[in-house]
């Protein structure tokens, strides 16, 4: 349990013979004496990291088959930027409502039934795309509904992490939930490599369909009770999404970790617009981009790891600040080399950089909020981080290629002014964020 300050209150009394139970002070300093490994020796925590790893693999495909079906149809970085536009509409209200859900019903079914959603809308799809029906404006519909089905199951996800394994092990947890995710980067981009390389687009059309099938029933199978405890059930759901907005604006550090997620990711996202980024800067086509999407993966698996060895660096605030500002540099290296390979280095580090900061963060979003609020704080600050990719999305999207009959920048100097503007904007909130400065675990 913890303050609103973020600091950790201490127990009242653990017992001793149950070490699992430790909570506070005294689990913080034992989590230094843990092996990276040690959530796997819990049986709810593998099941949840298979599911994890499940609903990963099928969210990097869902991010590189549709768009790059987009791309290759309409030749358009503005039509491929559109997307975020859908994204950023959908998924206001559905990550609202889904962290209030994730704060009063079962995390587990919540995280089955959205998995299925996934499920069913991939495979209409992957119909869609093998029978030559497939246009674009299924891309967006079906991009709608899976940005709400995504949003309402994430801060479950999140949230159920520490229910599954004890506060000792919220750390490497954590850092483990985020390796998951950069190895299904990993695999998915080279699976989806080679399997467009040697077959065509539809096989990984009903590749995505058919990943996303165990994420929806492997989280029924974990044992540990799925419900938030202590919760205030009264109340309307609007006036429980409020609870949520003034518990994170009162928070000393949260207010800071938003704002550097916002200023680093609007102006230099990437992801989604990598087949154009790959065509503009390298000249490169769907290979290269499922190449360059696994390097930045295996960056960030590498980044991730690297928290595992920071456990003793007790300023954690400014171990985000540092690594948003290396993620900064490395987005104008990216945006400034002439071949793929130098462009594979920059990448590498983007990922690299970008998972240090964001399991840092979300590190410190689990240790300094109670679990009643977690559902609702982790959702908002999903709600940060896919607004600002959305925003990116655009905004990259629509300064490289122009819009409104305004000719574009081009991705090299779009990719320039987004580190600029991003690394201005680290400055200012790390300057003016007390909380971020002043922090300290454990």
């Amino acid at each position: 349990m913890t303050n609103s300050t973020g600091s950790p209150t201490p127990p009242d009394a653990p017992p001793e013979e149950a070490p699992e139970l430790v909570e506070g002070a005294e689990a913080d300093a034992r989590a230094h004496d843990l092996s990276p490994w040690a959530p796997f020796a819990i049986a709810d925590y593998r099941l949840f990291w298979l599911s994890s790893l499940c609903a990963m693999f099928t969210n990097q495909l869902i991010m590189l088959v549709p768009y790059i079906w987009l791309f290759e149809t309409t030749h358009s970085a503005a039509k491929l930027g559109l997307v975020g536009g859908v994204q950023l509409v959908v998924q206001i209200p559905g990550l609202l409502w889904g962290g209030t859900l994730a704060d009063t019903m079962d995390r587990k079914k919540l995280m089955a039934w959205t998995q299925a959603q996934t499920a069913a809308i991939m495979g209409v799809l992957a119909l869609l795309a093998v029978t030559g029906n497939l246009v674009p404006w299924h891309i967006y519909a079906a991009t709608a509904l899976l940005s709400v089905t995504s949003v309402i199951g994430q801060p479950a996800r999140a949230a159920i992490t520490a229910r599954v394994v004890p506060r000792t092990h919220l750390m490497h947890a954590i850092t483990a939930n985020q390796l998951t995710q950069q190895v299904g980067s990993i695999i998915a981009p080279l699976a989806f490599a080679w399997v467009v390389a040697r077959w065509g687009l539809n096989p990984a059309w009903v590749m995505s369909a058919l990943t996303s099938i165990p994420a929806a029933f492997l989280p029924l199978m974990i044992k540990a009770e799925g419900r938030a405890t202590n919760v205030n059930t009264s109340g309307s759901m609007p006036r429980r999404v409020i609870e949520g907005f003034q518990y994170v604006r009162s928070h000393g550090i949260l207010p800071g970790l938003f704002l550097l997620d916002i200023g680093m990711t609007v102006p230099t996202f990437y992801r989604q617009l990598l087949p154009a980024l790959a065509s503009g800067l390298f000249a490169a086509g769907p290979a290269a981009v499922g190449v360059l999407t696994s390097v930045n993966s295996v960056g960030a698996v590498i980044g991730a790891f690297v928290v595992l060895f920071t456990t003793r660096f007790r300023a954690k605030g400014m171990l985000v600040v540092y690594a948003t500002f290396a993620f900064c540099v490395s987005v104008f290296f990216f945006g400034t080399v002439p071949s793929l390979f130098l462009g594979g280095v920059a990448i590498f580090g983007m990922g690299a950089f970008d998972a240090i900061s964001m399991v840092t963060r979300q590190a410190m979003m689990q240790l300094t909020t109670p679990d009643q609020m977690l559902g609702r704080t982790l959702s908002l600050g999903t709600l940060v981080a896919t607004t600002a990719n959305n925003a990116g999305t655009l905004f990259v999207g629509f300064v490289a290629g122009g819009v409104f009959g305004l000719p574009g920048l081009g991705e090299a100097h779009t990719m320039q002014l987004g580190a600029i503007i991003a690394l201005g904007c680290t400055v200012v909130v790390s300057l003016t964020v007390k909380g971020l400065r002043t922090y300290r675990y454990p």
